[in-house]
């Protein structure tokens, strides 16, 4: 369990450090504490929230995070293992071969996730879906459908999870209140993931591929083709 004891210092159990993706360089490393606040005060304020700054020890730029105080005992102070990143790294896609519309609202909703503004992101998710199905038509809609429900069972996704996806996914349009359902962090992610997939699915993988064939296909016809080299005609 964590703690900050007497001399202000942050334990950690068996010495570990904590590990996390850094929002400035996008690596996952470790992190170490540099500003830890005074146990005399935590003591005299007894707050329920604890702030401490962090250096990344792959870019040295300070993180932010925030611990819940569990207990304050005579030596020390307990923190919960879990903690809040105050800046959190941004989510990465690759958009090149997303239709203009449908980057601009995804991306909107990396935005969203990256805040911790999960609700909001649940709502840019089903303007998202909902570009993507005008876009791929009513046959496209189904088979989206049909890949929502191979991402079920490949991910075993819990009953009660997957049915909030797919009422904001698949919810009516006309909807007043879009994303309806209110998620938890872990739910926002299960979000996170499948709309990656569906984009994934139906349209980086198809720009990939169809990328890597035309490559092939000039290279097999530089191959098959070599240019003709043209000869001057004798004088005389």
């Amino acid at each position: 369990m964590p703690h900050i004891d007497t001399e202000s210092r942050l334990i950690h159990d068996q010495g570990k450090r904590l590990v996390l993706t850094c929002p400035h360089c996008q690596v996952v490393t470790h992190v170490t504490a540099t500003a830890v606040p005074r146990f005399q005060e935590l003591q005299a304020y007894r707050p329920a929230q604890i702030g401490m700054v962090f250096r990344c020890d792959a870019c040295l730029a300070p993180i932010f995070l925030r611990f819940t105080a569990r207990a304050y005992a005579p030596s020390r102070v307990e923190l919960a293992p879990q903690f809040v990143e105050v800046e959190r790294a941004r989510e990465r896609f690759d958009f090149t071969h997303l239709p203009e519309e449908i980057e601009m609202f995804f991306k909107e909703a990396l935005a969203c996730y990256s805040c911790g503004a999960y609700n909001a992101f649940a709502s840019m998710c089903r303007r998202t879906a909902h570009a993507l199905f005008a876009d791929r038509g009513e046959a496209g809609k189904l088979k989206l459908f049909d890949l929502l429900n191979e991402v079920r069972e490949i991910a075993a996704l819990a009953p009660e999870t997957f049915a909030k996806t797919r009422s904001i996914l698949f919810g009516i349009a006309s909807d007043p209140r879009p994303g309806t359902p209110v998620l938890e962090s872990h739910e926002a992610g299960v979000l996170l993931e499948v709309m990656k997939d569906l984009l994934y699915q139906t349209y980086v993988r198809k720009g990939r591929l169809e990328q890597a064939l035309l490559v092939r296909r000039f290279f097999f016809e530089e191959a098959h083709n070599p240019p003709r080299v043209s000869t001057l005609p004798s004088a005389g």
